[in-house]
């Protein structure tokens, strides 16, 4: 193991995270699911630091870093489903643009060009409100502190950047298959 692997560490890491935190939110557990999401959203500012600012970046780190981030924000939305504290609807749709996304990186690395994934200024938007969702869900669960209509708010609004999103994915990276062609 060497330095430069410290940052794919810290990634696993934040996949392990995960199971505890699901198992917290299932329990109804939100203050320890609070700090445990905390510790992963610390740890991915923590990677994406290292790897920048020494250069430790690397093509698998690339790829694991944002599979990451959605594995955990798709089981809080499941489990905040399930405890029927988010609509159902918002879940599919997350979701579904996951899907499409998957889909078509899947289909132009190995039909157009090598893929190097590159997040649109749109889905990083869109990634924080998904987790500023999440937090206000947990921490209005924990304390009971604020309205629980600024996360109905908040939920057309992670509604709305997933569309929007998602639409410019597909216009993107469309755009760069047609033009490697």
């Amino acid at each position: 193991m060497k330095a430069r692997d410290i940052p794919n560490l810290i990634t696993v890491g934040r996949f392990l995270l995960v199971p505890p935190v699901v198992w917290a939110l299932l329990h109804e557990k939100y203050p320890l699911a609070m700090l445990i999401f905390f510790i992963a959203g610390a740890s991915d500012g923590l990677d994406g630091f290292l790897a920048k600012r020494y250069d430790w970046t690397s093509r698998l780190g690339a790829l694991l870093d944002p599979l990451a981030d959605k594995v955990l924000l798709i089981s809080c939305y499941a489990v905040l489903t399930w405890n029927e504290l988010l609509p159902l609807w918002l879940l599919v749709l997350v979701l579904v643009r996951d899907v499409v996304i998957v889909s078509g990186a899947t289909l132009y690395h190995f039909r157009v060009a090598r893929l190097e994934a590159a997040p649109t200024l749109v889905s990083k938007l869109n990634t924080l409100v998904q987790i500023v969702l999440i937090l206000l869900v947990i921490v209005h669960q924990s304390f009971q502190w604020g309205e629980r209509g600024w996360v109905d708010v908040l939920v057309y609004v992670v509604a709305a950047t997933t569309v929007w999103s998602g639409i410019d994915y597909v216009l993107t990276w469309g755009r760069r298959a047609r033009d490697a062609r």
